[in-house]
């Protein structure tokens, strides 16, 4: 039986969990609405227009916020209240989703207008994601952090289990507008929560006066002494004096121009070779996300190897052999290509959710908008040529080559992962909240002097 201590900490974890849950409830709903208007979007291009290319390009215009913007959104992360990051962000995509709704309505629409909206929709994302990365290690127990990413892992399979096969369905019985307004509505119970909800910031350091910060002070205490292109620039050395974290970024740079284009085919995958309908394309994103949930859960249950590395290197692994599959079903075999999109979509789960439950356990709280950010436009940075590339490629070449290329070449960069000592080190010689030590000059230009990680 627990003691009457042991009973008030638990009731206390709870509480302090209430507003976390709570935002990422609303969040869950609004990512619903999210889901099933990006795949009405994109099945509309698909049967507008037909083109490999003209997917591809739409992939193109949702990346580059991220990759153009990202650092720079990291920054103002840091700097602003993130809960009025996240609503915003979230005003402004549903705010772009109305407009586009009457542009339907009114048959005014155009192919440059869905990508307008898909680039508000990224640009708000690139501040969003960020801003609620940062947030959840601030609101949640640290122990707790690879669970509530496999959590989040569960989340977006499950979403693509219904959003997907419902969208499909929907896109048949439903107009644009109607479809588009699903999204706006949807939004709402992301943006209300935001208005009650306290969204903890980094603690800020007392100003002392004092030339020299230790190695004791927070990140955000710098911040309020620096201009913004300097808390850029400590973002970078903070990157970049991290060997391990140099090594994912070139193996996240590689895998994203592989595999970013897959979504974008994905479509034509359908119509031309397997010869199907929206249903078809509802149903293979759907084991997408069957396997998300699996992989989630079972991130979820077990916690993945002592290391994390370990687990993300053996996901990867996985999804190199499901895509590889995926791009090799026989047209007859949709079955097959179903089973490969399951596959992919558990090893998913197990490549990302500990790569986010590392960098959220060792790195500084009020770094984090800015590191989350470096690494995803680092990571995404490879993208656009990729999605360049892609597009002609499958014109000439069919789709399911580059499919079936990108499958063997992911597995080779897994398996040279586990011969890679700075990477499976990552998770070594950092200490949470560890920031660097940072000198200001007489004329408020701090000069980095101390580096952290390993």
């Amino acid at each position: 039986m627990n003691s009457p201590m042991e009973q008030k900490t638990t009731t206390e974890n709870v509480k302090s969990l209430r507003p976390f849950f709570t935002l990422w409830g609303g969040q869950a709903v609004s990512l619903f609405g999210s889901q099933i208007v990006q795949f009405a979007l994109i099945w509309w291009l698909t049967k507008a227009t037909g083109s490999a290319t003209i997917l591809a390009a739409a992939s193109l215009v949702g990346l580059l916020p991220q990759v153009l913007l990202g650092p720079f959104a990291g920054v103002l992360v840091d700097r602003w209240p993130r809960r009025w990051v996240m609503f915003v962000a979230d005003s402004l995509v549903a705010l772009a989703s109305l407009v586009l709704a009457y542009l339907f309505w009114s048959g005014a629409v155009e192919i440059w207008h869905v990508f307008a909206l898909l680039f508000v929709r990224a640009l708000g994302g690139a501040f969003h994601w960020p801003a609620m990365q940062a947030s959840t290690p601030l609101m949640v127990p640290a122990e707790q952090l690879t669970r509530i990413q496999g959590l989040n892992q569960m989340l977006q399979g499950g979403m693509s289990i219904v959003a997907a096969p419902l969208g499909a369905l929907l896109v048949s019985v439903l107009t644009m507008p109607a479809l588009l307004a699903i999204d706006v509505v949807t939004a709402l119970f992301a943006i209300v929560p935001l208005l009650f909800i306290a969204v903890p910031q980094p603690k800020k350091a007392e100003a002392t006066g004092s030339a020299t910060l230790s190695a004791g002070a927070t990140a955000a205490g710098v911040m309020g002494k620096t201009s913004f292109w300097t808390e850029m620039r400590l973002g970078f050395h903070y990157i970049l004096s991290w060997p391990a974290v140099l090594m994912l970024m070139g193996m996240a740079m590689f895998i994203n121009f592989l595999l970013t284009p897959l979504a974008a085919l994905q479509p034509l995958l359908i119509t031309q070779h397997f010869q199907g309908e929206a249903i078809h394309l509802g149903v293979l994103e759907a084991a997408f996300g069957l396997g998300i949930v699996a992989g989630g859960i079972l991130l979820g249950v077990w916690g993945g190897f002592q290391k994390r590395i370990y687990t993300s290197l053996v996901g990867l692994v996985g999804l190199g052999i499901g895509i590889f599959l995926l791009g090799l079903a026989p047209a007859n075999m949709f079955w097959l290509a179903v089973g490969s999109a399951l596959l992919a979509g558990s090893m998913i789960s197990l490549t990302n959710g500990p790569i986010m439950a590392i960098f959220q356990a060792v790195v500084d709280p009020a770094m984090q908008g800015r590191v989350f950010t470096l690494l995803n436009s680092a990571a995404m940075a490879m993208s656009p040529l990729s999605l360049i590339v892609a597009g002609p490629f499958a014109d000439a070449f069919g789709v399911r080559t580059w499919f079936m290329m990108g499958g063997v070449l992911t597995l080779v960069v897994a398996l040279t992962g586990f011969v890679n000592r700075p990477l499976l080190g990552i998770e070594n010689g950092r200490t949470p909240a560890e920031p660097p030590v940072v000198i200001e000059s007489d004329t408020a230009v701090p000069l980095v002097t101390a580096v952290q990680p390993e």
